[in-house]
């Protein structure tokens, strides 16, 4: 009896890796050479292969930048003379790498100094980011020395957002505003009234939660405009810690999507010499963004949808309905605190004021105001008089959309921004740049390359650096002029003949058509370097969802798209496709799956999986596997119980599988507010990928995080409890004390990944734990 027993489960189980019995005599065992020549291709193989690739650099004034050059001797940091052309140490790396050693604890590498951030101050000495520490360093003495400004959280010296002037800093102590004086490290308290949960500037989207202060300064650094922000009845999220012993228990406020109460924000000005808080007149906010999930959007932890006059006694702001389908432009006076609504706009389904930055502009020189809009299906900018409220002009019409308005100049009533999908026969994702009149006229394009250009304006805008490629050439950096965009010197070409020879291709990009038959959509395809066109390959489909972003990402240069190309290496053809519902094309594109988020573009993917098949005979359509992180966790999922005969293997990552308990703004934007009918059904049903677990056939992977903060893993495990009720077979694996990122776990979830597609989709044995490189920083 155990012998059959047995017999039958080796059956089984070649029945299910193989998927097809052609597929079972074609099995072979993988070996460690397999999986080392797949790691060839990994970002930390294939990146210190390109020579001199800039793509963006940092200006420290208007007449020079810094930037990392990198060769096969290693890194170095450049300062250019914009003027001249000229080049130069940015500083003594070999003293800087001491300091830093010194600074840290252990040696640092002078050629591979991981600095990531560069920043002069008033006393001579200079700020330097460093693998997510900031470092105060004096490069100029004989020794130079370093301080960890990370490390004044654990003396109660709490780093703060610094002022333009870079006079003082603003930071949080007993949820309050307090400041800092750079030079003298006198502390002096703004606020006085702040409470647990009510305390000033604080920072809590849920999905996140620092210690940075919310705050934006004045020009003349006399003012702070920030929030009191008032989550004290907000519901709370909880993790536990894995240990011996009694575990941590770490707590913090996190709205849930349908929560009566949710996170608000009562808005003030702080006059920083008075230490006097003024009030707005107005009644508290939502804890919104025209733009993002959060108040605070961008990498710098300011406060985005709030803009300073230049003489500092007039503030705008934009504030933004619980549902983000309304929104307010709104002016306050400083010294008052009364407050104007001067326009509004209420959309239908969701509101954005920009595709990557907020594009809204406060302009009270010429009493206007520059406004972003959807209304006309593509993202364009429209000019606003302050007075009445009434529209003017449109500043740019027609198809294509305004990505990010880098720069205005009242004076010369001009606008400087990116934008996609404006010049025919240009890939519609390729960011170009362009000028335009506020009185109207055809925008000027200054990046004529057929390419995708990351900008970098100097403060006076009077040039800019541009870093142009396409995902299969690599980056060009100049630097032009801005008036008409002529060059004015080189930068950088990068040299990618290391990595040729190392054995690298480049992706295919390609184009299929969506659900309706008729909508292109972009995708890239990766083949093993070995490809043989007489055989048949499993195909794996690399799956983000949006909406707020896609599978592909970006469309410049990369020697590494994740693990894409080292996959393929295995055995497999591996492709992302950006489906409707994500974002950079037209409204209407974005608006997709509006409302019904379970989509996930799941139809999109699956019509151009199988054009893809008909057009290429090396695809086998019978071998579908598909993997994501995140809502590409969710989407994976989805995909395995929706489509359950088309995809039959999937790793899901860290999904947020029902929104329900996911952070309020994020499906709140996108599915709209929870609604509940008489029969107890609700708006939200569709979404939960636990309630559709009974539909899976194939192989499913479950991963999570158990401290995951982001996406806390409670999420994953109501799929689980599901797929357990319905007596369905997978396969679990849970991280211990990682967050939404697996940090040191992850070469060993990636090695996982790889093992699992080896042997489920394509029917081989993988080799026995293989040992990845240990992620580096950098």
């Amino acid at each position: 009896m155990s012998s059959k027993i047995g017999s039958s489960r080796v059956l089984g189980a070649l029945v299910m890796g193989a998927l097809s019995a052609g597929v079972a005599a074609q099995a072979r065992t993988l070996s460690a050479d397999d999986y080392a020549r797949a790691e060839r291709f990994m970002s930390y193989n294939t990146v210190p292969l390109v020579d001199h690739a800039v793509p963006k650099v940092e200006w420290l004034d208007d007449g020079h930048f810094w930037y990392v050059d990198h060769d096969a001797a290693g890194d170095h940091f450049v300062r250019m003379d914009a003027a001249s052309g000229k080049t130069a140490p940015l500083f003594d790396q070999a003293k800087l790498a001491v300091a830093l050693g010194k600074a840290g604890g252990k040696p640092v590498d002078a050629k591979k100094l991981p600095v990531t951030g560069y920043e002069a101050r008033p006393d001579g000495r200079v700020d330097i980011a460093v693998r997510g520490k900031h470092y105060v360093c004096d490069l100029a003495a004989v020794e130079a020395s370093c301080v960890d400004r990370t490390a004044l959280v654990k003396t109660g010296k709490e780093p703060g957002a610094l002022s333009p002037d870079k006079q003082s800093e603003a930071f949080i102590r007993d949820w309050n505003l307090w400041l800092r004086d750079v030079a003298s490290g006198t502390e002096t308290q703004l606020t006085t009234d702040g409470v647990e949960n009510f305390g000033y500037a604080t920072d809590n989207a849920g999905w996140k939660h620092t210690d940075n202060a919310i705050v934006e300064w004045s020009p003349d650094s006399k003012r702070i405009a920030t929030f009191q922000q008032d989550q004290r009845k907000t519901g709370e999220m909880y993790l536990v810690s894995t240990n011996v012993g009694h575990p941590k228990l770490e707590k913090w406020k996190y709205p849930l999507v349908g929560d009566k109460d949710v996170t608000m924000i009562e808005r003030v000005i702080v006059d920083v010499a008075a230490k006097k808080v003024t009030r707005l007149q107005m009644p508290p906010d939502q804890h919104r963004s025209s733009l993002c999930d959060d108040v605070s959007c961008g990498p710098d932890g300011g406060w985005d949808d709030v803009k300073w006059a230049a003489d500092g006694k007039t503030l705008a702001f934009v504030s933004t309905s619980r549902d983000h389908r309304h929104e307010w432009f709104r002016i306050a006076d400083a010294n008052t605190g009364k407050v104007r609504t001067v326009f509004e706009e209420v959309v239908p389904t969701y509101y954005e004021s920009g595709n990557g930055a907020v594009n809204w502009r406060y302009l009270p020189e010429t009493n206007e105001a520059i406004w972003f809009s959807e209304r006309n299906n593509w993202g364009n900018l429209y000019l606003y008089d302050l007075t009445s409220g009434k529209l003017k002009r449109a500043i740019t019409k027609g198809e294509g959309n305004v990505t990010e308005l880098l720069k205005v100049d009242p004076k010369t009533r001009t606008v400087w921004f990116r934008g996609v999908g404006r010049t025919a026969g240009v890939n519609p994702y390729y960011q170009q740049f362009f000028k335009v009149s506020l009185d109207g006229g055809k925008p000027v394009l200054l990046t004529p390359e057929a390419a995708d250009h990351t900008v970098t304006l100097s403060p006076d805008g009077r040039a800019f650096v541009d870093a142009y490629s396409t995902p299969t050439t690599p980056p060009v950096t100049v630097l032009r002029a801005s008036d008409d965009g002529r060059k004015v010197a080189s930068v950088a070409t990068a040299d990618i003949a290391r990595l040729k020879a190392a054995g690298w291709v480049p992706p295919i990009p390609f184009t299929v058509k969506g659900r309706d038959g008729k909508t292109d959509l972009y995708g890239m395809m990766f083949k093993p370097t070995h490809f043989d066109p007489s055989k048949k390959y499993p195909i794996i489909d690399y799956i983000y969802p949006g909406p707020q972003t896609g599978s592909v990402r970006g469309r410049s240069f990369s020697a590494a798209r994740a693990d894409h190309q080292a996959m393929a290496e295995l055995g497999f053809i591996v492709v992302a496709i950006d489906g409707m519902g994500t974002p950079w094309r037209s409204k209407a594109f974005h608006d997709a799956y509006f409302e019904h988020v379970e989509d996930n573009t799941l139809p999109d993917q699956v019509a151009g999986l199988k054009e893809l098949g008909k057009q290429y005979p090396w695809i086998d359509l019978d071998r579908v596997g598909i993997w994501g992180h995140s809502g590409g966790g969710n989407a994976t999922a989805a995909a395995m119980f929706h489509y359950p005969d088309f995809f039959k293997v999937g790793w899901a990552e860290s999904g947020n599988h029902d929104n329900r308990n996911y952070e309020d703004d994020w499906a709140e934007k996108w599915q709209g507010l929870l609604v509940t009918n008489k029969d107890g059904k609700t708006n939200y049903d569709a979404q939960a990928n636990q309630s559709f677990a009974k539909n899976l056939k194939g192989r499913l992977m479950l991963v999570h995080g158990t401290m995951d903060d982001n996406v806390p893993p409670y999420q994953t495990l109501l799929v689980a409890d599901a797929l357990i009720k319905a007596n369905k077979d997978f396969d679990l694996l849970l991280i211990p004390n990682v967050h939404h990122g697996y940090a040191e776990a992850t070469p060993y979830a990636t090695r996982r990944r790889w093992d699992y597609f080896v042997q489920y989709l394509a029917g081989n044995t993988p080799p026995h734990e293989y040992q990845l490189k240990a992620w580096p920083w950098r």
